[in-house]
């Protein structure tokens, strides 16, 4: 074999051994880890199984020497010290969270960081620019380079970090929960993207919870539980073939056991099934472009004891109805009227719908329902501080114990109710901000987009959260872009496209094909 056929066929990456250890939690325990040249290889976990831990010791965000283990790259011993060493080594992680400035341009963007510069150091606009261009074309984006990133969509946003990475010459690509936040056409572009990433000959390691995408990408998979490498399985022999896998398989792999059913039996509500939400003609326009109307005339009831689902694409206005809803903290409110038990509300502020019965979970956690640099049980007393008071002050040690209480009710997998928030994975923070609204003790609780990110066993736990909740008579409004978890927990769903709901569909005529047209209908 020459030299040249060694090099193909040696792993780009080796991981042996890892152990990286926090004040009083071993994160990582002796994790094996090996990726083959222009390989797409999948690593899956439980939240809080290790997986960014690892990725973060392999990008260099915990320096070399704050882990035991060693780490060859194209056959090399590194010893990365930050992720700027790293990256200099053709390694380039893309976070959940990306990391671009909104009001810099799409090329400023690309080299920021990495500036494209004259022979006496200043910018050299024309080279960026041009270089820029390039890049765009090679991840298909037909955008301008001088488009304000603030201008274009999460999906290009998303290539627009592709782009920047291909600009440091990357060898190894890290992608973690890429689709996360894309629409299924987005989430397609991307995905096809790290295919042909794969035929240029880089390869990608990709963080996902999504399983049907790991099976349609991936040639590998990882699994980490408890911070430990249970297996790595072979999902197809060549690229291209039919996946062996199952996503069944892959599941026992990160639970530890077979989950026969991804949703839980619904648990009947024996009390009356009165109307406890009535939304009636409600109107809102866009908050700068007040010609459009965001939501339109939309009504909508929820029963007690029901979990009522909102289907619909990218942009169909369902997290604004919901915002608008609670508090109208969206938009600007034109029309309609809100029910709690037939009364008519007005919620004009958040506090105020509060006040009313509302709880609302928003799609992003981690900008609008946590505080990440406050604790867990500051967290959980946030929506209910007069509960938790004496003569207008906080008693901390109700506070303490409110907290705990939730904790181990939830499961939420922290040493005490003192961990800071951010430390948390994101199904544990999840369950912070549904322990939060669930003190709050309303009558409606609005549920955006509640499983984003997290993995099925934390997905499972949530949704027998939600299905208790809905046994003890709350009415509980279910937004997700997941139609498999809208038909498996819901009694009805509403489909809704360009701000109108258009159809109103009872669980047993439900089917994906049916809520997909009626999502895709006209407005006319």
């Amino acid at each position: 074999m020459s030299p040249a056929d060694a090099t193909q066929e040696r792993p780009v990456l080796q991981m042996r051994g890892i152990t990286k250890t926090f004040p009083g939690v071993k994160a990582l325990s002796d994790v094996n880890l090996t990726v083959g040249p222009a390989e797409i290889h999948a690593v899956c976990g439980e939240n809080g199984a290790g997986k960014s831990t690892l990725m973060k010791v392999l990008s260099g965000v915990h320096p070399h020497g704050s882990y035991e283990g060693e780490i060859l790259f194209q056959g090399e011993p590194v010893a990365f010290k930050d992720i700027r060493a790293s990256e200099q080594r053709g390694i380039v992680i893309i976070h959940q969270e990306l990391a671009l400035v909104p009001f810099l341009s799409i090329a400023e963007n690309i080299f920021l960081g990495n500036e494209q510069r004259t022979g006496r150091g200043l910018m050299d606009w024309n080279a960026t620019m041009q270089r820029a261009a390039r890049l765009l074309a090679r991840v298909g984006l037909r955008e301008n380079p001088q488009t304000p990133v603030a201008d274009i969509g999460v999906g290009k946003q998303q290539l627009v970090e592709i782009a920047k990475a291909l600009s440091k010459e990357v060898k190894l690509l890290i992608l973690d929960e890429p689709t996360a936040a894309l629409n299924d056409e987005d989430s397609a572009t991307l995905l096809d993207l790290i295919l042909e990433l794969r035929e240029q000959g880089i390869a990608c390691i990709v963080i996902s919870h999504k399983l049907g995408e790991i099976r349609r990408i991936a040639d590998t998979v990882t699994i980490l539980r408890d911070g430990r490498t249970i297996e790595t399985l072979t999902v197809r022999e060549q690229p291209g073939d039919t996946p062996e896998l199952s996503e069944d398989r892959i599941i026992r792999g990160m639970v530890g056991r077979d989950l026969d059913h991804r949703f839980p039996d619904r648990t009947p509500y024996e009390g009356e099934h009165s109307t406890a939400l009535e939304v009636s003609g409600w109107t809102v326009r866009h908050p700068v472009d007040q010609q459009r109307k965001v939501v339109d005339d939309a009504s909508l009831t929820v029963r007690r004891g029901e979990i009522v689902g909102i289907a619909g694409l990218m942009g169909a206005g369902r997290t604004e109805l919901a915002m608008s809803v609670f508090g109208r903290s969206y938009g600007r409110y034109e029309s309609g009227t809100v029910r709690i038990d037939g009364r008519e509300v007005r919620t004009k502020t958040v506090p105020a719908a509060i006040d009313a019965g509302i709880a609302y979970v928003t799609e992003d956690r981690k900008q609008y329902g946590l505080n990440l640099l406050d604790t867990i049980n500051r967290n959980v007393s946030l929506a209910s501080l007069t509960s938790m008071a004496r003569h207008g002050v906080v008693d901390e040690h109700h506070e303490s114990s409110v907290a705990e209480r939730y904790r181990k009710s939830m499961n939420i997998k922290a040493p005490t109710v003192q961990e800071q928030t951010g430390r948390l994975s994101g199904g544990n923070q999840q369950k912070v901000v549904l322990s939060k609204w669930i003190h709050a003790d309303p009558e409606v609780l609005i549920l955006d987009e509640p499983t984003r990110g997290i993995d099925v066993g934390a997905k499972f736990e949530i949704y027998t959260v939600i299905d208790k909740l809905a046994a003890q008579g709350k009415a509980v409004l279910f937004i997700s872009s997941e139609l498999p978890e809208l038909l498996g927990m819901c009694d009805r769903i509403y489909t809704m496209a360009e701000g109108r709901l258009t159809a109103e569909i009872d669980r047993a005529d439900a089917t994906q094909e049916v809520l997909m047209r009626h999502m895709t209908r006209n407005r006319s």
